[in-house]
Formats: structure tokens, sequence, C-alpha cells
């Protein structure tokens, strides 16, 4: 993958080398360099890391089909998305739920948003379809994934979501 840090003229190149089985820890390469990364909180749009000993807070701006858009300690950050991403993604998501409930429900799949049956402020249940997309012709329900309230809609209708992308935060 790639990444641009600030005013950087300059693309740096990134990998992820292996992750420990639970998630926690990630070794990842940055321009040749192993790097030890540790996830410590992950909330809605928000984590805390350790990367090589030093404390870090990251939040994510934008997040699209190609590219996230970061800022990580006052610092814009932009990283083009590749499947390694993903993975490293989706296990911390799955940490962050560990520690109080995962308020954040994020699509499984790419498609285009045709049906938002639920508003801000409606109470949900486990299983309640909370937006309908279409992919590849077919209509794909996303369930809540937990009882709550809708705190936020991330999508409008007729927008194109990739797998991951944030479409609504329940709590």
């Amino acid at each position: 993958m790639e990444f641009k840090v600030g005013d950087l003229a300059h693309l740096l190149d990134g990998e992820v080398v292996r992750t420990t089985g639970d998630g926690s820890s990630v070794l990842v390469k940055i321009g040749g360099k192993e790097h030890s990364l540790r996830l410590l909180r992950s909330g809605t749009n928000e984590f805390e890391f350790i990367l090589d000993n030093t404390y870090h807070h990251a939040k994510i701006v934008q997040s699209g089909s190609s590219e996230v858009k970061l800022i990580v300690d006052n610092q814009p950050l932009s990283v083009k998305k590749h499947s390694k991403l993903a993975e490293v993604l989706e296990k911390a998501s799955a940490l962050g739920a560990a520690g109080g409930g995962d308020r954040n429900l994020a699509s499984q799949i790419p498609g285009r948003v045709v049906n938002i049956p639920v508003k801000v402020g409606d109470g949900v249940k486990k299983g309640d379809v909370v937006v309908v997309l279409e992919s590849m012709k077919m209509q794909v329900a996303v369930k809540a994934h937990k009882d709550g309230i809708i705190k936020e809609i991330k999508i409008k209708q007729g927008a194109s979501v990739a797998r991951n992308d944030l479409l609504a935060v329940i709590e």
C-alpha cells in the first residue's frame, strides 16, 4: 500500500508483515523498515495506538472505496486501500467491540445505497433493516447488529459504498 504524510512530495510504501493471532499487534514495514504497531482503543472514527513504543491518536476524516484520509497527531495522512488494510481494520474493529460494544454498522459488501428506512433517533432491534444496498443487481439488507438508537447515519441515498465503509452509528 502507499501513503502520503502531510505535505511530503513523495509517497511512502508500506505493508503489513504479520499480525498476532488475536489481532492486537501488527508488524508493518514502512519505507523498508519494520515497525511494531499495537491498537489501544478504537471508537467511532477514532483510535489510539502505539507505534514503536510511542503513543499516537488518529481520527478518520474520510473513508472512500480507494483511500482513507486520517489526522494522526494533528498531521494529515492519506492511505490508499489495500486488501491487507481491510483485514487489519476489521481486526481493530473487533478489538474495539470487545472493549465495550461496537457502535459502528459497516457495509459488508460494496454497493449503492437504495434505501435508508430509519432516521436518527429511531430505536432498532438486532436484525432490523437499517440500510438497503444494491450490488450486482441484487438488493441486500444491512441489519442492525445490536439493539439501540440510531445516533448517526453516515451515508445518503444514492451514494456508493465500499466494503467496510461506515453506514450508521447505533448506541
